[in-house]
């Protein structure tokens, strides 16, 4: 699910798949694999891709939901 949130969240922002491998410094084949869930990223490489896309780790790991989820049970 984070190959989906990631390449929304990018399309979203305006932003290419070159535009991000070059932010990144890395190459395009490898940011496409990320896309494509042939690879995934490193703790860095997450959170550098986190921050150029102004969206928090979490999100882009689908556990925004998650959280919610339980941030509303401990208030209970």
């Amino acid at each position: 699910m984070f190959n989906v949130r990631l390449n929304e969240t990018r399309k979203s922002k305006g932003v290419t798949a070159q535009q991000m491998a070059d932010l990144l410094h890395i190459n395009i084949r490898s940011y496409r694999a990320y896309e494509s869930a042939d690879r995934s990223p490193n703790i860095d490489i997450l959170v550098k891709i986190a921050d150029i896309l102004d969206v928090s780790t979490d999100y882009l790991l689908c556990r925004d939901d998650f959280l919610k989820s339980h941030a509303a049970s401990a208030d209970e």
